[in-house]
């Protein structure tokens, strides 16, 4: 397992692509029980909290708290949006504005477990909202670096779809099957230490096969 921090506290890791936040499937790895067999192998209470989630085909960095404590204070700086998340997404779409807010009402299906952008009177609609920027170009593709200030089901999958601009490989939502697992990485999360309030910050390289050609590449 790839720990990028760790103290009496937290624990700050990356999660690679095709690996499940936690699982109900029997047998089935996921990143609570990779962070348990990491913390009981050092002889540590394997007590990994869940603070937030990253879908199942998404890489990225992740904290895990190591306490209940822990897990209240940072789950408070998600619902007060003072804990930051950055993604880098991939589309393959050459006339799509260089940056912009997104705003949009989505509406998850659980029938299906796919969000769609629904009107503003809709009462199931939940505001999501983000911020983007074209980092990089080449062949057909943009390199887009999102931050997030809304944590919806499939927040940043159903917002650029709905454009038009589904991320390469996500499939589930029009885009263009590249044999690799989606274009979307989570790179950057920021907080609030949850006992010492320091600030801190973890950014890293992506690492799927998409992003070899960008210049941000791990």
């Amino acid at each position: 397992m790839d720990v990028l921090f760790e103290d009496d506290s937290i624990i700050v890791c990356y999660k690679p692509a095709g690996i499940a936040t936690q699982t109900k499937n029997i047998g089935e790895q996921d990143m609570v029980s990779l962070v348990n067999n990491y913390l009981a192998a050092k002889n540590e209470k394997p007590t990994a909290h869940v603070v937030h989630r990253l879908d199942q085909p998404v890489e990225g960095v992740m904290v895990f708290a190591k306490t209940s404590e822990a897990a209240n204070k940072l789950t408070k700086q998600i619902t007060e949006h003072t804990f930051r998340k950055k993604y880098y997404a991939i589309i393959n779409r050459e006339s799509f504005p260089e940056e912009g807010e997104l705003t949009d009402f989505l509406v998850k299906d659980n029938r299906t477990n796919l969000s769609k952008v629904v009107k503003e009177t809709d009462p199931r609609g939940k505001k999501a909202i983000l911020r983007y920027r074209v980092v990089d170009e080449w062949d057909d593709r943009k390199l887009l670096d999102i931050d997030l200030y809304t944590g919806r089901h499939h927040q940043i999958r159903t917002q650029l779809a709905s454009r038009t601009a589904p991320i390469v490989g996500d499939v589930k939502y029009g885009g263009v099957s590249t044999g690799h697992s989606l274009a979307l990485c989570s790179h950057f999360i920021g907080f609030n230490h949850p006992v010492t309030g320091e600030r801190m910050g973890f950014d890293i390289k992506p690492k799927g096969e998409d992003f070899e050609d960008s210049r941000v590449a791990g």
